[in-house]
């Protein structure tokens, strides 16, 4: 294996197709850095928001205000608000042609490839850049089915009555600080509307880029799936290598109607500097299903715990994430369920690879309440660790209120064995292709939940982890 100083060298690596920035970037406005009720204020005037929004902001800023900061999970006492510059908007127009985006915010999703994925395999894409979405097109026929999905400015905008009656239901500001500092200041996201009955069968994306240096991205999305509908929404992020802290504390809100069917993939590739901080919240009705799949890689912190809360009988829930933390890296994810009604099933399966000296926790949490009769829960935490230098911790919490109730934890803790490495080296294979293909065997629960062309672009990532070469 290389060690630690061959580890270090790796490090200097291109990070040209995810990590570049715009350097001829040009804004219609970006505030000065720091927050105060009156930046909320002009942040909501310049959107044109309505009044009642307005205040929601207001509010939320106050509950941050008196919110301690989390003293669990990953550092965070070195975070300076004061620094941070809540909103930069590129553009004020959201296009629907990618001729009608600005040159080299185009620029920059080619070199991503989002275009050339529009056109092959997706229902629908929106380019969030910064503060603000640029790009937001749907297909025809998708349209015609009386789906909506847009921006969640363009919602607000066409359809307030819907963005009031769910804003805030399922992640209220008072949830935690990070999530009262995105309802003050969200920007952007997702808006998901699917009709009852309706099936979205090709992939909705939304794609999530930073550019600018010490910027907080804080997106706001929401997806309502009617009954006995079903969606699956992906979305990508990256941003550029900077040696100041950008912040990202999104927020998003899943409401899964009777029989309805909801898979959230995240692919997260931020750049080191990046400090992932979001709260992912669903509830999920009668005979509901609410599947979370997530890829972690890139943050050099990330606080990230996808949620259901199981209110209807006969509601499910998957949540299957993988974490990848590198050197520099501590990544504190996992999964909460909370199954509120009898016949329920829950299943949180996480995989994490610690290497270099990168720490990986797991923190989940599974609440049964009284009337929960036979549910049944599998918890499974799997973790490999390349080095003795890496760290991996594991902190379930399972709180049980009912009186029949079937649940099994499991977790595992191992390290790559110098048998199937010399095993498959045996075979014609070098160390690094050994290690990588053993490592490509242990996420493939997750690799072969996601559609062929993420799951190859996730096999990438993890090839680039391997050599030390994503940041």
């Amino acid at each position: 294996m290389a060690d630690r100083k061959e580890q270090e060298a790796l490090l200097n690596f291109d990070y040209s197709k995810y990590g570049f920035r715009d350097e001829d970037a040009v804004y219609d406005f970006v505030s000065e850095p720091g927050l105060d009720e009156e930046k909320i204020k002009l942040i909501s005037r310049l959107k044109g928001e309505p009044e009642w929004m307005t205040e929601i902001r207001l509010r939320a800023y106050r509950i941050f205000l008196e919110k301690p900061m989390p003293t669990w999970g990953v550092k965070l006492d070195d975070i300076d608000f004061d620094k941070i510059v809540y909103y930069a908007r590129p553009t004020r127009k959201v296009a629907d042609s990618w001729d009608e985006v600005p040159e080299y915010i185009r620029r920059t999703y080619e070199r991503l490839g989002i275009p050339e994925a529009e056109r092959k395999y997706l229902g629908g894409v929106e380019a969030q850049y910064d503060s603000e979405v640029v790009y937001s097109r749907m297909r025809k026929e998708l349209e015609e089915k009386g789906i909506l999905f847009m921006s969640m400015d363009e919602a607000l905008k066409r359809y307030p009555d819907l963005v009031k009656k769910y804003f805030g239901t399922v992640v209220p500001p008072s949830d935690n600080k990070f999530a009262a500092l995105n309802t003050a200041v969200w920007s952007g996201g997702t808006f998901v509307y699917v009709p009852k009955g309706v099936n979205v069968d090709i992939p909705l994306q939304a794609y999530f880029r930073i550019n600018l240096q010490n910027l907080g991205q804080f997106e706001r999305t929401l997806i309502i799936a009617e009954e006995d509908s079903f969606v699956h929404y992906i979305e990508g992020c990256t941003a550029p290598i900077y040696d100041t802290h950008t912040l990202h504390a999104a927020v998003v809100e899943v409401i899964v109607k009777k029989g309805a069917h909801v898979r959230y993939t995240t692919i997260q590739n931020w750049s080191r500097n990046v400090l992932n901080l979001v709260t992912k919240r669903a509830v999920v009705e009668e005979r509901g299903f609410m599947e979370w799949i997530s890829g972690e890689l890139g943050s050099g912190r990330n606080m990230k715990y996808p949620s259901s809360i199981l209110k209807g009988r006969g509601a499910r829930t998957d949540i299957l994430s993988m974490s990848f933390a590198n050197t520099g890296m501590h990544h504190d994810t996992g999964g909460k369920v909370i199954i509120m009604a009898p016949d329920c099933r829950a299943t949180i399966t996480s995989k994490s690879i610690s290497k270099g000296g990168g720490i990986s926790t797991y923190r989940g949490l599974v609440k049964v309440l009284p009337d929960a009769e036979r549910a049944r829960i599998s918890v499974s935490c799997d973790a490999l660790i390349m080095d003795e230098d890496s760290v991996s911790n594991t902190y379930p919490y399972i709180e049980i209120e009912a009186e029949r109730v079937n649940i099994a934890h499991e977790a595992k803790v191992g390290k790559i064995g110098e048998d199937q490495v010399f095993y498959l080296m045996s075979r014609g294979l070098t160390e690094q292709e050994a290690t990588t293909l053993i490592v490509m065997g242990f996420i493939e629960p997750l690799s072969k939940e996601l559609p062929m062309e993420y799951a190859i672009e996730l096999n990438r990532l993890i090839e680039l982890e391997m050599e030390g070469s994503v940041g």
